[in-house]
């Protein structure tokens, strides 16, 4: 156990609390009544910052401290809050004594649009592909260099981490990660050719490398959870090790335990 798992050093590093909060009547409120009961410390002398509202406020919190070493706890005020805590004003500090740490890595994706531009983004839940008009997308995808489907004719694609894999990826019929399993999900978006394609299980360590076929003729779109990027004619992505989001949740309710739920709840 490191020092940073024990209680008593658990309970030194949770003294100082921020709060950040959806721009919604409910989070507010709760901003006002947590910060009335805790200090509101300013985010660079934060222990733990602690994020009010749903999913979405949750990971673009993350994407703003990914790599600090600060943990994100998460309390819903939001609709959805698969990546949230239930909401308690009550015994806050205790609760994060015991919460777990869970860290997550993003992806990386680079993009080449079709005016030669090379733009970056990091996905938390995942990088897609869609098109952008009527026509159908068609991609040509690689993996680590080599050609593993030379045309995929489809709405999109997208390539989701076991923290993203019950967002679209379900969505899109894509499978269940494990928290912790080295695996990426490749998935097909409405797939017409080959029509009983159902994509693939990656290593987490390969790169993943998606060619535009006539990108004039059949835009197609990027994002990287909220960054989108537009008219794409080539798309690398990868996961990368070396960059932690550090995610807590209440120890009775841990996110392999929502995991599993979800797995058994189709």
């Amino acid at each position: 156990m490191s020092d940073l798992e024990t209680p008593a050093r658990r309970a030194e590093a949770t003294q100082k609390l921020a709060f950040v909060a959806s721009d919604t009547a409910e989070a507010n409120e709760a901003l006002t009544e947590l910060t009335d009961l805790y200090g509101n410390a300013a985010m660079q002398d934060a222990d733990v910052i602690v994020a009010l509202g749903g999913d979405g406020l949750m990971l673009q919190t993350l994407h703003a401290y990914l790599g600090s070493g600060t943990p994100i706890y998460g309390m819903n005020r939001g609709s959805v809050g698969f990546l949230m805590n239930e909401y308690r004003a009550e015994g806050l500090r205790e609760r994060l004594t015991t919460a777990e740490i869970t860290p997550i890595h993003p992806l990386v994706m680079e993009v080449v649009d079709h005016t030669g531009h090379v733009h970056h983004a990091k996905a938390i839940n995942e990088v897609s592909l869609l098109r952008q008009t009527s026509q159908a997308a068609r991609l040509k995808i690689s993996v680590d260099g080599r050609v593993r489907l030379d045309e995929l004719v489809c709405d999109g694609c997208l390539v989701a981490t076991p923290a993203g894999s019950t967002a679209y990826n379900l969505s899109a019929h894509g499978p269940i990660l494990p928290l912790h399993a080295p695996l990426l999900a490749l998935t097909p978006i409405s797939a017409f050719r080959p029509r009983r394609w159902r994509g693939a299980l990656l290593p987490n360590r390969v790169k993943v490398d998606i060619e535009v076929l006539e990108p004039r003729k059949r835009p197609v779109s990027a994002s990287a959870d909220h960054a989108e990027i537009r008219d794409v004619a080539r798309l690398s992505l990868y996961e990368e090790g070396s960059i932690d989001g550090l995610v807590m949740f209440d120890s009775d309710h841990g996110w392999d335990e929502r995991i599993l739920t979800e797995m058994f709840r189709y």
